[in-house]
């Protein structure tokens, strides 16, 4: 058979595109693609601080976590875009430190057990990412559409807390049962959730210190009562997480932390009974204000943004109102106090944790928390009070409950 010159050409190509490596991969994938590459490409590195991209930056490194390319926001840029019109957001939506207090029953000033707690609460105080933070103060605003390679999960590192200012955003949220949902634990075949509820919301410390102290007031039947103060008993990072759900029925927002306190060796009998571990995580669900039954229905009026958006007011669930509950898409739903929220437990430890949050956000938010065990009592107390040592609450950082 004779073969001509363009057959013979033909076939060479054929023979060199079958020895080479996937042709795909010589071509770069969309900026939002899930085909893009975490780890960085040799024209990525040069971009890298200045420097120049060498053999052992592009050779696979397995004791790296994987890298992607993300856009610096300032604190108030990422505000305004998660006050968009958009009702939610893949991704952490959400990230600060966590501080759980419980209050002792009327008149008991040496709580001993579950049985002398009133109430349990957690404190979420919000912050910008660890890395906006800090590249905030080493940019300019020319440099503000800059992209940064990031460790995978950074977007749920918050910034460090300042010290010596009440001046901060807070929200508390008292739990209905005195203690958190066990992730080991199954009721009829489901997990354990509680009742929560946003009972104060603020951009000022001072006032929930004094709301937290001691109580002294006056009763008809009983007279003067005094409601010990509250004490401080776990201290950590928490993210909020919205899935990548490719369906609306599959939509979920996770709330996980992982605590800097106590230290290992004081974790104790009152963290055990108050059901508050080393990492958590739970499903985080709110109810609809406007459906029926709901406690919060003269208190809490939601923007159409949320209604319409979340609940699906008129669009979704049985009720014209919308689901009766929803996830919480969007951080601001908690910025109202009498805000009804369900906890459910989903998993439990670090490897619970990862599961929940995604893309290494469990691994660095325990990280993190890891690198706050070396700050002091004193210290957590100068982040939350402001340095004020005139009214400092009792703690119980030591697990003990006396």
């Amino acid at each position: 058979m004779v073969t001509t010159r363009k057959q013979e050409a033909l076939q060479a190509e054929a023979k060199e595109a079958a020895a080479a490596p996937d042709n795909l991969s010589k071509h770069s994938a969309p900026e939002n693609s899930n085909l893009k590459p975490t780890s960085p490409t040799p024209e990525d590195e040069t971009q890298l601080d200045g420097e120049e991209a060498t053999e052992d930056q592009n050779a696979d490194d397995d004791s790296e976590s994987p890298r992607k390319k993300v856009k610096i926001e300032t604190p108030e840029e990422e505000i305004t875009r998660k006050d968009a019109d958009s009702p939610r957001e893949p991704g952490t939506t959400e990230r600060g430190h966590i501080y759980f207090f419980f209050r002792p029953r009327v008149e008991t000033d040496k709580p001993s057990s579950l049985d002398d707690v009133k109430n349990l609460s957690m404190l979420l105080v919000p912050r910008p990412p660890k890395f906006s933070a800090e590249d905030d103060t080493q940019q300019s605003g020319d440099n503000s559409d800059e992209m940064e390679l990031l460790t995978q999960g950074a977007d749920a590192v918050p910034a460090a807390e300042p010290l010596d200012t009440s001046a901060k955003h807070y929200r508390l949220i008292t739990v209905g049962k005195k203690t958190l949902p066990d992730p080991d634990s199954r009721r009829g075949g489901r997990k354990e959730n509680f009742w929560a509820t946003v009972t104060a919301v603020g951009d000022n410390l001072d006032a929930l210190e004094s709301r937290l102290g001691e109580q002294t007031y006056n009763t008809k039947t009983r007279g003067t009562r005094h409601d010990p103060p509250a004490r401080l008993v776990a201290r950590g990072c928490y993210a909020i997480v919205n899935n990548d759900a490719q369906k609306l029925s599959q939509e979920t927002t996770y709330l996980g932390y992982s605590l800097s306190h106590p230290a290992p060796d004081d974790f104790g009998p009152v963290q055990i009974a108050l059901g508050i571990y080393r990492t958590g995580a739970f499903v985080l669900q709110v109810k609809n204000p406007e459906a029926s039954g709901a406690l919060s229905t003269k208190d809490v009026v939601y923007p159409p943004a949320i209604m319409d958006g979340v609940f699906g007011k008129g669009t979704r669930g049985r009720e014209p109102t919308g689901l009766r509950f929803a996830p919480c898409a969007k951080p601001q739903m908690l910025d109202y106090v009498g805000v009804e929220l369900l906890l459910v437990a989903v998993r439990g430890g670090e490897t619970g944790l990862e599961e929940s949050l995604g893309e290494g956000r469990g691994e660095a938010l325990t990280e993190a928390a890891e690198m706050d065990e070396v700050l002091s009592v004193e210290e957590i107390f100068r982040e939350l009070w402001g340095g004020d040592e005139g009214q400092i609450l009792p703690e119980v950082l030591n697990g003990e409950w006396i």
